[in-house]
């Protein structure tokens, strides 16, 4: 039975053809394990990715490896894009099996879902100590047939240690020196020759970029610079239509493995806004708005895969110059909008609009906007995947909430639309409308039903942590409507990472900028008048860190006042001329209307 055909996720759909008799995530899939009394394979993966390609042409598609799967397991395949839950989850398992954690995830688990085994990427023969797939196949089959208490009792005690209470207490209060040495930390790992951080595989690490340009201070901000003026002139950024690939197999960011993802070049358009590098930014931003955007907002990526005169390689499209890409189909998308991350795209292209005046940014931003609200819904719980319209059953997470949140509220300064921001707080105070901070949604049921539904991850991924982006929108929120209940909200559910992020900087970006925002007042400087004037271009000029830049009209002040955000309260032009008022916690110094004396103020 061909059970993945209909599946929302095109990664599911591309295994619709393999011989083996795959199960989508679900309930029936370990109903069916229970019935059969055989293992289960949980096969998670994305659809950009180029080894879960090359395992899917390799072992998926070979009809004597299928038959063994199908006679022994019932396989399951998972997009850990759809189910961030699933895929964190099994990688936590799964390091208890391999320090080598990524992409195909290969874990086997009991009927019940207990991981006993687990690894990545196994080849058809064996390879550089790592065994051929056919013979993990026959090992665990052979363990679950004649070993059975042995296999129990591993899975029992990995589920033990998964599930273990996990320390949530509120750690330590990171202060400016602990910022400081935190910094220092990420410079002593800095590869000084090439740029970013360690050696090879090297990876743009955006959400510790974030953090240095956050933090300000002049290392930094020139170690974060350097590593993002290293990459731009690196072949990990594609030179011909701007984005970015994943990650540079060399440490001098050559070999990059070409997949495009929404992810790093949402917040790279950040980076790039921050340190005022129009022409990058540019780049990406056409990236996002040219090749990603599909019906219903962005997609998740682009693959690295394509047909180049009618041979599938890897890259071979890339390596072409403009005329001859002309003649070549496209690398594929991953056509599936997510919500948290299309969140994330949509207040990067509005920051960036507002910093180079490029209002078809923001244009862009407000589109995608309003179709996403429109599919995944404009209060909670929303629904976080889609694709052509159609919603995915799988529930949305913090990093939704938290990332479509922050990007309303940024569209919102950037449109002057109050009615993003407002969408935005009833987003945010939805996941603390109890004592516990959590999805509305709740917790993936399948997981849940066998007592695997661990708390949202501290740590970052590829995009700071789910914590951490409803603490940045909280945040923000705070810095709008002075109210401390937001800012207690960021405080909430930043404390759990606040610890390890000292002790791991590298590995908690997203954390550390909450931490900065929380140990610094913000500065806050509202426009109100035209946005084409000489007020407006020094303020976009105004690029430091923990701050707030609004530019809106007297009446689109006096409907975010209505609205609630206090922010805006009594903020009018001066005898009709724009004006600038320029506020630390809500206390505003006199207001300006010389645009030479409001660069002064702001040292730009």
């Amino acid at each position: 039975m061909n059970r993945l055909a209909g599946a929302l996720s095109p990664y599911l759909r591309s295994h619709a053809g393999n011989p083996v008799d795959w199960w989508p995530w679900s309930e029936a899939a370990f109903a069916e394990a229970v019935r059969r009394d055989v293992p289960v394979l949980i096969s998670i993966g994305y659809a950009t990715c180029h080894w879960c390609h090359v395992m899917a042409r390799e072992s998926f598609s070979d009809p004597e490896i299928a038959a063994q799967l199908n006679a022994g397991f019932v396989a399951i395949k998972v997009d850990r894009e759809e189910h961030p839950d699933v895929d964190a989850t099994y990688l936590a398992a799964a390091s208890a099996f391999t320090p080598s954690l990524g992409w195909p995830l290969t874990v086997f688990t009991t009927p019940a879902g207990a991981a006993f085994y687990a690894g990545t990427y196994f080849p058809p023969r064996p390879m550089q100590g790592v065994p051929a797939f056919r013979e993990v196949l026959e090992a665990i089959s052979d363990a679950w047939v004649n070993r059975r208490h042995e296999v129990e009792a591993t899975s029992a005690a990995v589920l033990e240690a998964l599930t273990a209470p996990r320390d949530t207490s509120a750690g330590v209060e990171i202060d400016g020196a602990a910022l400081t040495v935190a910094v220092h930390d990420l410079a002593r790992l800095e590869d000084s020759e090439f740029g970013g951080f360690g050696s090879a595989p090297k990876f743009p690490t955006t959400p510790v970029l974030a953090f240095l340009l956050e933090e300000g201070s002049a290392e930094a901000r020139s170690l974060a610079e350097r590593t993002l003026r290293a990459m731009a002139a690196s072949p990990l950024r594609d030179a011909i239509s701007g984005g970015f690939f994943r990650y540079a197999v060399q440490r001098d960011w050559s070999e990059p493995h070409y997949e495009r993802m929404l992810t790093d070049n949402a917040q790279l358009l950040a980076c790039y806004a921050a340190i005022a590098d129009q022409l990058t930014a540019a780049g990406i931003a056409g990236f996002l708005i040219d090749v990603l955007r599909v019906p219903g907002g962005f997609a998740s990526g682009q693959d690295s895969e394509s047909d180049v005169d009618g041979v599938r390689v890897e890259g071979g499209y890339y390596a072409l110059d403009a005329e001859g890409r002309a003649r070549q189909p496209q690398p594929g998308l991953d056509d599936k909008v997510l919500v948290g991350l299309n969140g994330i795209a949509i207040g990067a292209l509005a920051d960036a609009g507002v910093r180079f005046d490029r209002p078809e940014w923001i244009a862009a931003a407000r589109e995608c906007a309003d179709d996403l609200l429109a599919v995944h819904g404009d209060r909670a719980p929303l629904r976080r995947a889609s694709r052509e319209g159609s919603t995915s059953d799988a529930v949305a997470t913090l990093e939704d909430y938290g990332g479509l949140a922050g990007g309303l509220l940024r569209l919102a300064l950037a449109s002057g639309e109050p009615r993003y921001a407002t969408l935005a707080r009833a987003l945010v105070e939805a996941c603390a409308s109890g004592e516990v901070i959590a999805p509305p949604g709740g917790t993936d049921a399948v997981l849940a039903a066998r007592g695997l539904a661990l708390p949202p991850e501290i740590s970052d991924g590829a995009t700071p942590s789910g914590r951490a982006l409803l603490a940045d929108a909280a945040l923000l929120l705070a810095a709008l409507t002075g109210r401390d209940e937001h800012r207690v909200i960021a405080e909430t559910v930043a404390a759990p990472a606040l610890r390890a992020a000292t002790e791991q900087p590298i590995s908690f970006g997203g954390a550390l900028a909450i931490a900065v925002r929380l140990a610094r007042p913000v500065a806050q400087l509202v426009i109100v008048g035209d946005p084409a004037s000489s007020l407006a271009t020094v303020a976009r000029r105004w690029g430091g860190p923990v701050r707030v830049l609004a530019l809106v009209t007297d009446d689109r002040a006096a409907a975010f006042a209505l609205a609630g955000f206090e922010l805006f309260a009594d903020r009018t032009t001066t005898r009709g001329m724009p004006t600038a008022y320029l506020c630390e916690r809500f206390v505003c110094e006199t207001p300006l209307s010389d645009a030479g004396r409001l660069a002064d103020r702001l040292a730009v």
